[in-house]
Parts: structure tokens; sequence; C-alpha cells
């Protein structure tokens, strides 16, 4: 089988669909895995500022949030480079291509890896690809990145139609993605989810609230898709709800209410994030009506999904298959009643999602790439 050298996210944090994928992946294959070499430029603020320097110290976005987990499989490698992320001219965009390159050739080398498929799931490797002795490339697009916040979106969409031509296979996350390539090399490839970690039960988390009042929840990225306007009035509307935010703060400031019923928990290890969503009363998707949740897909639809909770979305086109066992809203005053609709049903069945699963997700994958 052919080994693969993987240009992600940061590795550990909370895992996107690329990590899920590699991690089974790497059964029966040797990984590289080259952490983020970004998709901005830093700006002068004391985010980026901390970040570059964790960078410079080889320390991952998942180390400096509290989220990595503890087990790398033996067969990942994990790379952290010096770079310069989302070059803009040619002749910086050559400084960080050959600033990768001779960090990374040797430890590619030193592997002996076997026929290995570059896959990448970041535009920005677009000048990569070609100078690593790959059999060939793999793009996996899980966001639309034209639209993606806090990116540098006409830099990205130069290096992703490089990446697109280069690309021996896509795979595009939803049917929004998926229609900006070419259709003789572009696969559908939906998010899954880990049915096992999620649907199992669970004790529940000790810093959840126990007031003994009904609890609605989020986790995931606090980040510009949130709909804070809808969270604050509806938090406002139902002060005998408590309202949970678990996850990694994205904003410069922390732009949930302050409010005594809001409870913001910090970012926790994918692992535990059952211990959450499995006790509280009703699972929370408040997104903004944008470009970028009208072509998303997200992980944490599926994941709720499976522990049987209630769901309170609003609406976008990833939900619309799963529209039956959710509780769509537009409005404060929306999700108001179908909270407390939701308060009171029954657990939903955990099998709605059993053949969505990373393993099956995995297996398709696999074979695609045996056929390149």
């Amino acid at each position: 089988m052919h080994d693969l050298i993987v240009f992600g996210e940061d590795f550990g944090g909370l895992p996107s669909s690329t990590q899920h994928l590699i991690k089974r992946l790497a059964q029966n294959r040797k990984i590289v895995w080259v952490n983020s070499i970004g998709l901005r430029q830093p700006k002068l603020n004391r985010k980026d500022i901390s970040r570059a320097a964790n960078k410079l110290m080889g320390k991952s976005k998942g180390d400096t949030q509290g989220m990595s987990d503890a087990i790398v499989h033996p067969n990942i490698t994990i790379v952290n480079l010096k770079t310069i992320p989302a070059p803009q001219s040619n002749f910086v965009r050559k400084m960080a291509k050959d600033l990768i390159l001779k960090q990374l050739l040797p430890i590619i080398e030193k592997l002996n890896l076997n026929q290995p498929i570059l896959w990448s799931s970041l535009p920005t490797a677009a000048d990569i690809c070609g100078h690593l002795g790959e059999y060939a490339v793999v793009y996996y697009c899980g966001d639309d990145f034209s639209s993606l916040a806090g990116v540098d979106h006409k830099t990205v969409n130069i290096h992703e139609q490089k990446m697109s031509q280069k690309a021996n296979l896509i795979f595009a996350a939803s049917d929004e993605i998926r229609d900006k390539f070419p259709k003789c090399k572009t696969q559908l490839l939906p998010h899954g989810v880990d049915v096992e970690l999620f649907s199992t039960p669970t004790v529940r988390a000790n810093d959840l609230p126990s007031s003994h009042r009904p609890i609605a929840g989020f986790y995931g990225s606090l980040s510009e898709w949130l709909d804070y306007d809808l969270i604050t009035n509806v938090a406002t509307a139902l002060p005998d709800w408590d309202f949970v935010f678990i996850g990694p703060n994205e904003m410069e400031t922390l732009l949930l209410p302050l409010l005594a019923n809001v409870h913001y928990l910090g970012a926790k290890p994918h692992a535990e994030l059952p211990r959450y969503s499995q006790h509280w009363d009703v699972s929370l998707l408040p997104f903004k009506s944008n470009k970028q949740i009208q072509a998303c897909s997200p992980l944490k639809l599926m994941e709720y999904l499976a522990t049987g909770t209630p769901i309170v979305t609003t609406d976008f086109p990833a939900m619309h298959p799963y529209r039956h066992y959710l509780h769509p809203i537009s409005t404060s005053d929306e999700m108001i009643r179908a909270l407390e609709v939701a308060r009171h049903e029954p657990k939903l069945r955990t099998d709605i999602v059993s053949e969505e699963s990373w393993d099956n997700r995995s297996q398709f994958v696999s074979w695609m790439l045996e056929l390149l």
C-alpha cells in the first residue's frame, strides 16, 4: 500500500476529518504528518504573535489549547516546519518552498516511504506538489476556503487553483464544494463519525452545571460563524436554562454573553466530549447564515446524532438529510420554542449514523488511493 505525506492542520487538537481518516489509514501505512503551514500571514496582534512563537518552539495548536491527544499511532511521524505562511509573491513562494523541502526531504528519505502519496487538506501546499518524490497527489477539501473566516482569500484561491490542477484525485466534503472542481477527478467524501465513542454511555463531566436545570450545549471553535446575537437573545429569554459552550475561542475576545446562565468551559480533548454531549438536554448548532456555513458539513452534527441527544439548529444544506431528526430554527423565538419542545423528547436512536462511520469512510478512501 502507498504511504502518505500529509499536509494538514496541527495534529492533536479538535480533530478534523483529515485526522479521523489518517489515524485509520495509519493501521497499514506509514504517515508523515506535516503540521499546519498556514492559510494566512500573521498579523501584529497577541494571538498571532503567540502562535508564531509556539511554532518556532515546536508546539502545535493542540498542545497550546490543552486538547492534544495523548496517544499518537506509531506509524505516524509528526513534523513541525519553520515556514512562511500563505506566501503571496512568486519570490516568497519559492523561498517558502525551498525552506520546506530542506527540512522535509531528509525526514522522508530516512523513513523510506513506499510510493508515497502527497495528501493535502491545505491549498497552500500546492507549491510542494511534484517536489517530494510522491507517486500521486490527493487534495482533500473539507471547507470552502474562498469564504472561510480568517484566511487570505485571494492568496488561498490562487494556491487552490494550482492544487486543483496538480491533484490526481480530489475529495470534497459537500456537494457545494464538489461543484468547484473538475468532475472527472472529484469524489464526494462527506464527514463521518466515531460511532462507538459517541454512542457508548459514559460518565457525566464534573464541570457541567449541576443546578438541576435543563442544559443546552455546543462544542466546537468559537469563531465568526456563530450567531452571538441569537445566543444572547435566547439565553436572556431563558434564565432557567444553562447554556454550555466548549472549544477554543478563535476571536480576539470572547463574544459569548456575560450572563449567569452562560458557561464557557474552554477547550476539551475530543475523547472527553461525550461526557458533555450525552448529558446535556439539547445540543445546539447556532450558526450564522453565510457562504461558509452553506458549504460546510460540520463534524459535530454527526457526533450529536450519535449521542441521541435532541438537536436544535439553524438551517444549512448539510443538515437536510437528517432534518426529520432535528429542530431547525431561524429566529430567537423559534429557538426558544424548539428548546422547550426538545427537552421533553425521548433520546434519538443512536444508530441513525451507524453507516456513516469513519471506519467506513476510511475503507472507501483506502480503496480510492490504491486505484491511483
